[in-house]
């Protein structure tokens, strides 16, 4: 693996070094910032009851929007019918 030697602002160095945890380096940081987010990183972060509670929601959203589009696609194909 090479290295690359970089300049940075101070407030731009000051931002990167703010978001480093232990144990990170700043080749960590970096990656985990430009790389988007893993599912992983969210892992523990709501107690059961809450994740339960978020997931029934979930759940309840998506019968929603299946059963509306259901009844769109009814209607169009109603509607060419007619």
């Amino acid at each position: 693996m090479g290295t690359k030697t970089i300049s940075l602002a101070d407030d731009a160095y000051e931002k990167l070094k703010a978001h480093k945890r232990e144990g990170e380096s700043f080749s960590d940081v970096v990656r985990r910032l430009a790389g988007g987010v893993t599912l992983s990183e969210y892992y523990g972060v709501l107690d059961e009851e809450t994740a339960d509670d978020l997931e029934r929601v979930v759940e309840k959203r998506r019968a929603e929007r299946s059963s509306s589009h259901r009844e769109r696609v009814s209607d169009i194909a109603e509607d060419l019918d007619g």
